[in-house]
């Protein structure tokens, strides 16, 4: 899925180019570029896919950004003995979709909205509350360093519910897809 045209003139001063460089790099005319920023023309998907490309290049290029400039340093935690009732309150009270599960220092996996909601459908309600974490948790998330480039983080939050953050060997952050937004402001 393509980030929204529209974002496409935001995206590209926020980089500093041209629309003629922009132009030249895609493959388009000027006037193709200029069109499609003003909203009086509507590029091909490949046409799109491939300015976005390039701009997402440019960007990673000039951003200096890290894993800790986004994560969140206030990790919420369970342990594998917690039952899902407590990870349901706990997302409720906090407004959270995912939880890491440690047990003692060692992440062990992780819980999540989704999880609870497979695993509802496999044992009913009545057994839902009561489960422990350790039967029901999906696997260890992602675990980057602090220092893990900025336009990593995308691809690996696609297919994982978050990602932890490392500092000298210490989970120290977190980051789910709601914090990679903020690498679009």
């Amino acid at each position: 899925m393509l980030p929204r045209i529209d974002s496409i003139k935001q995206i590209r001063l926020k980089i500093g180019i041209t629309q003629k460089k922009l132009a030249i790099m895609t493959g388009v005319s000027t006037s193709m570029i200029n069109q499609i920023e003003s909203g009086t023309s509507q590029p091909s998907y490949n046409t799109a896919k491939k300015i976005f490309e390039n701009l997402a290049k440019l960007e990673g290029e000039s951003s200096s950004h890290t894993a800790g400039d986004f994560c969140s340093k206030d990790i919420i935690k369970l342990k594998p003995t917690n039952t899902l009732h407590d990870a349901i309150k706990k997302m409720h009270e906090l407004s959270i979709s995912q939880i890491p599960v440690f047990d003692n220092s060692t992440i062990v996996g992780v819980i999540s909205e989704d999880g609870i909601v497979k695993h509802l459908a496999d044992v009913g309600e009545a057994q839902l509350k009561k489960s422990k974490l350790a039967d029901t948790m999906d696997s260890v998330p992602p675990i980057v360093d602090w220092d893990t480039p900025a336009n990593v983080l995308v691809p690996l939050i696609r297919y994982s519910k978050c990602i932890l953050v490392t500092k000298n060997s210490k989970i120290v952050g977190i980051i789910t897809a709601s914090d990679t937004l903020k690498m679009m402001e």
